[in-house]
């Protein structure tokens, strides 16, 4: 039986000019009609977590990191060519924000994954098994199976395809950054200071090897955790907890 979300994406992936073959003109094709046109050895495991698999090379891990590396090409060349103005260090910070774990889960719950999760969730649990429903309230599953996605549709449709069908979904994101150039932390603070208050940042933890390690950071505020963010360095941790705390703190 074909799964729901699967059918709206295969539809997209099957209309005008799509081919749903690797190697064919996919570049008029949304992300969502990517995910939907992936073969099943790819799409499966980008879908798994390492719990519901006895060999954790069979889940979504290894696609995310590929995919992380995906994104942040396909960001950085847009950027690069749409803002030729722009030194480095500018770049550096839009991109930073960018492809942040926070806008990966944006765009992933826009595509839909916390539903494909869901479905995708063998529902045998004997201790060992994490739920979808529990995965879904952590901070990384989200995120990091959007970047699964991505590295699984790169293994077949190649890169322009699919750095055109990244762009296009994370265009509203490099839209709002571009015109808000935020420094969050910066704003955060004088959020803060107007209400005679501060924060502080505290790194909660770090994960992964020396050479791909991820940080998460958390933003107290009168002695209380008011955001938390998650990145490949403090700062861009910083960055991404001070995003979501300027938001509550504004509330």
């Amino acid at each position: 039986m074909t799964l729901s979300w699967l059918k709206r994406a295969r539809d997209r992936a099957e209309g005008p000019g799509a081919t749903g073959k690797s190697g064919g003109n996919d570049s008029d094709a949304d992300l969502a009609g990517l995910i939907g046109g992936l073969p099943d050895e790819l799409r499966r495991p980008a879908l798994t977590h390492s719990s519901w698999t006895a060999n954790r090379t069979g889940s979504y891990e290894r696609l995310a990191l590929l995919g992380d590396s995906v994104l942040g090409l396909a960001v950085a060349d847009d950027l690069y060519r749409s803002l030729p103005d722009l030194n480095a260090g500018s770049l550096t910070k839009i991109l930073n924000q960018v492809v942040s774990g926070t806008s990966c889960a944006e765009v992933g719950r826009g595509l839909g994954i916390p539903e494909m999760l869901m479905e995708a969730d063998p529902g045998e649990p004997d201790g060992k098994q994490t739920p979808a429903r529990l995965l879904l309230k952590g901070e990384r599953p989200l995120p990091e199976i959007t970047e699964a996605l991505i590295g699984a549709c790169y293994l077949h449709y190649g890169f322009q395809t699919t750095s055109d069908a990244v762009v296009q979904a994370f265009r509203p994101r490099i839209s709002a950054v571009q015109e808000n150039q935020t420094d969050f932390k910066s704003a955060l603070q004088e959020e803060a200071a107007r209400q005679g208050e501060t924060v502080t940042y505290e790194v909660i933890a770090s994960n992964g090897p020396a050479h791909q390690r991820t940080y998460v950071v958390a933003v107290i505020f009168r002695d209380e955790e008011i955001g938390r963010g998650e990145g490949r360095s403090k700062k861009a941790a910083g960055q991404a907890a001070a995003e979501i705390a300027l938001v509550r703190l504004a509330d």
